[in-house]
Formats: C-alpha cells, sequence, structure tokens
C-alpha cells in the first residue's frame, strides 16, 4: 500500500522543540516532492514546508527560520524539525505526497 504516516508530535512549552517524522511506504520519497502541512483548531490547511527532488526546502513565512526540512533516503522517512516554537504553532501536522496524507500528528505549543 502507498501511504505515509507521521509521528514526532506532543505537547512542549513556548520555546521548545520537536522532530516529526513521516515514514512512507510504497514509493520512494526522493521521488516526489514532499509537503508538510498544518491546520489549527477551526482553521483551514497551511502550507508548512516542502522539499523538492533535489533536496531543496521551501518554508512559509510563519515558520521560516524556526522549521527545518530533510529526508533520510535510506530510511524513506520526512522528517520537519521545529525549533522555538510558539502557541501560534499548536496544530495536527500532516505530511503529503500529491494529496495523499495520513493521520497527523498533533503539536501543542502552551505553558
Amino acid at each position: 500500500d502507498v501511504q505515509v504516516t507521521e509521528s514526532g508530535g506532543g505537547l512542549v512549552q513556548p520555546g521548545g522543540s520537536l522532530l516529526l517524522s513521516c515514514v512512507a511506504s510504497g514509493f520512494n520519497i526522493s521521488d516526489y516532492y514532499m509537503t508538510w502541512f498544518r491546520q489549527a483548531p477551526g482553521k483551514g490547511l497551511e502550507w508548512v514546508s516542502g522539499l523538492n527532488l533535489r533536496g531543496t526546502a521551501f518554508y512559509g513565512d510563519s515558520v521560516k527560520g524556526r522549521f527545518t526540512t530533510s529526508r533520510d533516503n535510506a530510511k524513506n522517512t520526512l522528517y520537519l524539525q521545529l525549533t522555538n516554537l510558539k502557541p501560534e504553532d499548536t496544530a495536527m501536522y500532516y505530511c503529503d505526497k500529491a494529496g495523499l496524507r495520513g493521520q497527523g500528528t498533533q503539536v501543542t505549543v502552551s505553558s
């Protein structure tokens, strides 16, 4: 089956860090443009970051300088390193391959 599975979310204090993972099966992440989205309670889907086939990452203005996207081809896993987290980063985070998303992983930033 072709699927992605996100993990790594949790509750963290403002200023904290988390590492989100997205394990892919049924395809190679290096062959596709991979994306991270997030959805905060009561809000629409927000594009967070993208990683092209060359491994070049792109970021939304709200996370630029704080989040880092990378991949491990051997593990077929996409990562999103979140640092200097803010309460407004609270959301369900999804990785995406051309519209295919998993169940997401919840990030909650609160003191």
